[in-house]
């Protein structure tokens, strides 16, 4: 009998779920046996946060309820889902009366008016689609020819070469990092991941059914691996680790040395772990830091340690809506990965490849001898070191942030001071939030990444944007001090 319970009927409206129609439900699957079969019990219950004991329920004509997949039920929750709040808070205020527009430093969007994307790709991919024959046409699912010896081209060393048959074109770096993942990992095996570190490895292992075991990076050393902490993780989890994720530079800042990479690899090498390492900022690095290619490392070093990188055009390059990203499998003279790289190109297959429009830029953004090129890149190189500098010693004026100077990236992390604010503030969540309330300044809590006690900042925008950001941070922070604590910049801290 159909239900008439107007709750009910509010809860599943008959053009979602008819009450009568021509095909009788079949059997659902609910992941609890806590509740009764009659569907009136569920009205405020979401399904899917319940046990996971799959119970047939009984066929019905009145409401249709679809089971989740594994795989989805289990992904980690996202850092969207954990900053909802705040972002919330911060679309309610495009409209305050105060008239405070909203500034975001949350995430660095690399498509800014002053970051425009370099026209020579502009001009390859028109050419592609208008004069180029096939250009309509289905490709490879592992990437067009040219688009993979280019990236080959890039990634080849002279101690270790890289032929075109080891590239596979990805929608974007995060499709990368989830082919490799996906190539490496089964259910019950582990992954080391950096603390801090990109959300996104952790929500792939665990999509897979994976372990992720957090390795520490340490602040008093610019955020570089623990590697006492990796080989006391190994003590315990070595039978069942299958990689070592390293990201290099990082999505909050920071830029290895060469001697540190060294020191990672000679780890890999100890337990023989194969590397993933994530390099989609690549040269994108200040000062005297510098970018070195982890599978260049590890041929200087005369390891055989198998290193999967992964990288894209869309941070260095300006075009993250392009989705272009790639996997490049560096093997060692055993031929330790040929099986992960088969399985791989296998995988590629049901992605269905990368367009073929946007591939054609690859070749004319990673030749050396692009006219042009070289002046761009070191231009909007510059004008994010310029940035990051600006932004980084405004906030390090504030009595409760310090940050050091940027490294890498689009990205920098400031640790928080909490003990110095009011006690309306007491972590890093509630510091984020306030600042949308009262400034619509949006900043990354650490805490959605592993790293409490600290928020991360993006400095992609421009620097009028970065001034008036950081005068609005300086107003909140000293509106907030404690009494005890002068709202002026704390010295030696």
């Amino acid at each position: 009998m159909p239900i008439t319970d107007p709750i009910y009927r509010s809860t599943f409206p008959p053009s979602q779920f008819p009450a009568q129609d021509d095909h009788p439900s079949p059997n659902s699957v609910i992941p609890t046996a806590s509740y009764k079969h009659d569907p009136t019990n569920l009205l405020g219950v979401d399904v899917f946060q319940l046990e996971h004991r799959p119970v047939k329920m009984q066929k019905r004509d009145d409401a249709w309820i679809c089971p989740v997949s594994s795989k989805a039920s289990q992904s980690k929750k996202s850092v969207k889902d954990m900053v909802q709040p705040i972002v919330e808070m911060m679309q309610l205020g495009c409209h305050r009366p105060d008239g405070k527009n909203p500034i975001s430093l949350a995430t660095a969007d690399p498509t800014m008016p002053h970051l425009s994307p370099c026209t020579k790709a502009l001009e390859a991919v028109v050419q592609a689609s208008m004069y180029k024959p096939h250009s309509a046409a289905y490709t490879h699912a592992s990437g067009t020819p040219e688009a993979r010896r280019a990236i080959a081209m890039h990634h080849s060393f002279p101690e270790r070469p890289l032929s075109p048959d080891h590239v596979i074109v990805t929608n974007g770096c995060s499709g990368a990092l989830e082919l490799a993942l996906s190539s490496l990992l089964d259910p019950g095996t582990t992954v080391l991941v950096p603390q801090p570190g990109f959300p996104l490895y952790e929500e792939i292992a665990t999509s897979l059914g994976a372990h992720v075991v957090h390795y520490r990076l340490d602040p008093t050393k610019g955020w570089e691996c623990d590697l006492d902490h990796l080989h006391e993780i190994m003590l315990s989890e070595a039978e069942t680790v299958r990689a070592l994720v390293v990201n290099n530079p990082s999505s909050h800042g920071s830029v290895f040395s060469r001697q540190h990479l060294e020191r990672l690899v000679d780890f890999a090498f100890q337990h023989r772990l194969p590397i993933v390492s994530d390099e989609v900022y690549g040269s994108m690095t200040f000062g005297s830091n510098k970018y070195h290619p982890l599978a260049q490392v590890a041929a200087w070093q005369g390891r055989h340690v198998p290193v999967i990188t992964t990288s894209g055009l869309s941070k260095q390059f300006m075009v993250p809506g392009w989705r272009i990203g790639w996997v490049t499998f560096h093997d060692n003279v055993y031929g330790s990965l040929r099986h992960v790289e088969e399985g791989a190109h296998r995988l590629a297959q049901t992605l269905h490849g990368v367009s073929r429009l946007t591939q054609a830029a690859i070749p004319t953004l990673l030749s050396a001898t692009t006219p042009g090129l070289s002046d761009w890149k070191e231009k909007h190189r510059a004008a994010l070191e310029r940035q990051g500098m600006l932004l980084c010693s405004s906030l390090n004026d504030c009595f409760c942030l310090k940050v050091g100077p940027p490294q890498g990236s689009m990205y920098a992390l400031a640790s928080l001071f909490c003990e110095r604010l009011d006690d309306s503030i007491q972590n890093d969540m509630e510091f984020a939030l306030r600042l949308v309330q009262e400034e619509n300044v949006f900043v990354l809590p650490g805490s959605t990444f592993g790293a409490p006690g600290t928020v991360r900042v993006a400095f992609s925008a421009s620097e009028e944007t970065l001034e008036l950001a950081s005068k609005r941070i300086a107003d909140f922070c000293r509106r907030h001090a404690k009494h005890s604590v002068a709202p002026t910049r704390v010295l030696g801290v």
